[in-house]
């Protein structure tokens, strides 16, 4: 019960803060963009959170385990930095674009980019469910075996492929073409992220190495 609280902490925590970074640069709360992203957002964060709560609460508590402060090799304190902020930083660039009118950008496409948010995100959380080692931070716990089937069977990181999924629908979805831009940086950063995290599970998780070879692309089927 006690981390089911602390993920519903997290979830309020983080509706305040997107609220902030969504109707701050829009100027006005008559954005119906906003507050269907976040809608969507808050609501596929937070079913696997209840799930995982009832079901694994080890699993949510990895998750929950996210941010440049839990992370231990510099590397990933970097990335995870950086990360957050071109997150933000798209959010906020979207709805100044709505606010200035840089983009036209049409309901159906809206809608669209909320689906690619909801499927984005819900991957993410899939992976949580069929990995209960799978977090936010990169490490290896004690323990810990490869998965190769679900998701595992497709990309090596599925969860990353579940965030650029969420990256490409999160523009459109708050009514701006321009921000779409930031996802080539949030490419690099994310490419960085997963080399270096690819050294420390070759390094120390058992079987990894033979995984590799079985799951050929990292991120993008058939592309990297």
């Amino acid at each position: 019960m006690k981390v089911g609280l602390q993920a519903a902490a997290s979830v309020a925590v983080g509706f305040a803060v997107f609220g902030i970074l969504v109707f701050a640069p829009a100027g006005t709360f008559d954005y119906w963009q906003g507050w269907v992203f976040i809608a969507v957002f808050a609501t596929v964060s937070a079913l696997p959170s209840i799930y995982l709560a009832r079901h694994d609460p080890a699993a949510l508590r990895r998750r929950m385990q996210a941010g440049p402060t839990a992370e231990t090799r510099p590397v990933q304190k970097l990335a995870s930095t950086l990360a957050f902020l071109l997150i933000a930083v798209m959010i906020a660039a979207s709805a100044l674009d709505h606010r200035l009118g840089w983009s036209s950008v049409p309901v159906i496409v809206s809608v669209l980019g909320n689906v690619l948010v909801a499927i984005g995100l819900g991957i993410a959380m899939l992976v949580v469910i069929q990995n209960s080692y799978a977090a936010a931070n990169v490490k290896v716990e004690a323990g810990q075996a490869v998965v190769s089937t679900g998701l595992y069977g497709l990309v090596r990181h599925p969860m990353y492929f579940g965030n650029v999924v969420m990256l490409v629908g999160l523009p459109p979805a708050l009514g701006s073409y321009w921000a779409l831009l930031f996802i080539v940086p949030g490419l690099v950063v994310l490419s960085v992220r997963i080399l270096d995290e690819e050294k420390l599970l070759r390094a120390e998780l058992d079987g990894y190495d033979a995984y590799t070879r079985k799951v050929r692309y990292r991120l993008l089927p058939h592309i990297w």
